[in-house]
């Protein structure tokens, strides 16, 4: 089966370039979008990209992608130290999901420092800021 992956972009990643840029750096959404499908296609993977504010339509999003996609890379935004029904979507699909996060949340807050997505990803790719999701699609493509 050929790769292909989903990209799904949490709460608030649609201010990227402008919401703290000291954490988060000065590409745009459309920007991160845009290297990661270039970097994919690059690797003979097709990637699809979406972001929510809200976090059922990134449940149904997970649910919905399988069958269609062959992996998942997740920003979940602050929903990674929230959202349970992230979680069981997760493993309720069996997906394989690569978790990215631009800061390193165990640097950060306490209350950011626990990932309800780590222990079932195969994969965490945290504080290395845009390159991340580059990381995260190199995993794939040598899985």
């Amino acid at each position: 089966m050929t790769k292909s992956i989903l990209l799904i972009n949490g709460p608030n990643l649609n201010l990227l370039g402008t919401r703290e840029p000291e954490t988060y750096g000065s590409q745009t959404l459309q920007d991160v979008e845009a290297l990661c499908r270039e970097h994919a296609q690059s690797k003979g993977i097709e990637l699809t990209a979406i972001q929510s504010n809200h976090e059922g339509e990134i449940v149904e999003a997970v649910q919905n992608s399988k069958g269609v996609y062959t992996h998942l890379i997740m920003n979940p935004g602050a929903y990674t130290h929230t959202s349970i029904a992230i979680r069981d979507a997760i493993t309720g699909v069996d997906a394989k999901v690569y978790e990215v996060h631009i800061s390193n949340i165990h640097e950060r807050e306490a209350f950011r420092h626990h990932s309800y997505i780590e222990d079932v990803a195969q994969a965490s790719f945290v504080g290395l800021g845009v390159p991340g999701y580059i990381a995260a699609i190199d995993a794939i493509a040598a899985a």
